[in-house]
C-alpha cells in the first residue's frame, strides 16, 4: 500500500456541503428580489453558473466575469436588468453564512490530522471559502489553505498547484494525494501536477471523461482504506 504524506482537500462538496448552502443562498436572495423561486429558476441558475465557472476553469473568464454576470444573465433571460455586481455582494454575504458539513468530513479530518499534513486546495472566493471553513470548525487541522483568489490561479492550472506546493515544507509529488469531488478541476489538476488522485463521487455520476482518478470513493470514511489507517470513532 502506497504511503502518503501530504493530503490536499478540495472544499465544496467534497467537505462542505455546496449544494444546500446555494440553494438556501438563492432562495433568501430572491426573496429579497421578490422574485419567485421556483425549479425553473434554479435549474437555469445552476446550468448558467457552471458554465461561467467552467470557463474560469478553463482560463477563458476571470473570477470577476464569473461572479459579477451570473445574476444579470439570469434575471435577463426573464427580462429584466439588475446590478449583476450588487446582487452578488448580497449572494455572497449569505452563502458565507452556510456551512453544512458532508456526513463524515469534521470526524475523518479530525482523525487525519494525527498521520498527515492537511491542506485546502480551493476555487472560489477568500472571504467566503475561510469563513465557511471556520464556522464548520475545519480551519484548525490544517496546515494551510489556498484559494484560487489569492494564488492569482485557478485548478486545474499548473500555476495553482506549482504555487501550492512551492509553500509546503518537504514537499514530494510521490507523497502527495487529492480529494475532491470535480472531475475537471479536482481530478485533472492533480493529473496534470502529477500527483495521486481521489474523486469522492458521492451521486456514482458516469465518469464519460478522459480523465480516469487513481481512487473512486462514494462516502469519506472509504478514504481510511485508501490511506491504510483504521477510522478512529469519536
Amino acid at each position: 500500500m502506497k504511503k502518503y504524506k501530504t493530503l490536499l482537500f478540495d472544499v465544496d462538496d467534497t467537505l462542505l456541503d455546496f449544494g444546500a448552502a446555494e440553494k438556501e443562498a438563492l432562495r433568501l436572495l430572491l426573496e429579497e428580489q421578490n422574485f419567485p423561486l421556483t425549479n425553473e429558476v434554479v435549474s437555469r441558475y445552476k446550468n448558467i453558473n457552471q458554465g461561467l465557472w467552467t470557463a474560469f476553469e478553463e482560463g477563458k473568464l476571470n473570477l470577476d466575469g464569473v461572479l459579477n454576470s451570473r445574476f444579470s444573465i439570469l434575471f435577463k433571460e426573464y427580462g429584466l436588468e439588475v446590478d449583476g455586481s450588487l446582487l452578488e455582494k448580497q449572494y455572497r454575504r449569505l452563502l458565507a453564512e452556510s456551512h453544512q458539513l458532508i456526513p463524515g468530513a469534521l470526524e475523518l479530518i479530525s482523525n487525519l490530522q494525527n498521520h498527515f499534513d492537511l491542506y485546502i486546495v480551493t476555487n472560489g472566493v477568500s472571504e467566503t471559502q475561510y469563513k465557511r471553513l471556520r464556522d464548520s470548525g475545519l480551519s484548525p487541522f490544517f496546515k494551510d489553505i489556498f484559494v484560487s483568489e489569492e494564488t492569482g490561479f485557478q485548478k486545474p492550472m499548473q500555476g495553482f498547484f506549482d504555487y501550492v506546493f512551492a509553500r509546503i515544507p518537504d514537499f514530494a509529488l510521490e507523497d502527495c494525494l487529492i480529494i475532491g469531488d470535480s472531475l475537471s478541476s479536482d481530478m485533472k489538476g492533480g493529473q496534470l501536477a502529477g500527483i495521486t488522485t481521489c474523486w469522492f463521487n458521492s451521486k456514482l455520476k458516469p465518469n464519460h471523461s478522459e480523465i480516469i482518478p487513481s481512487y473512486q470513493i462514494q462516502k469519506l470514511d472509504e478514504l481510511y482504506e485508501i490511506l491504510n489507517l483504521t477510522a478512529v470513532h469519536s
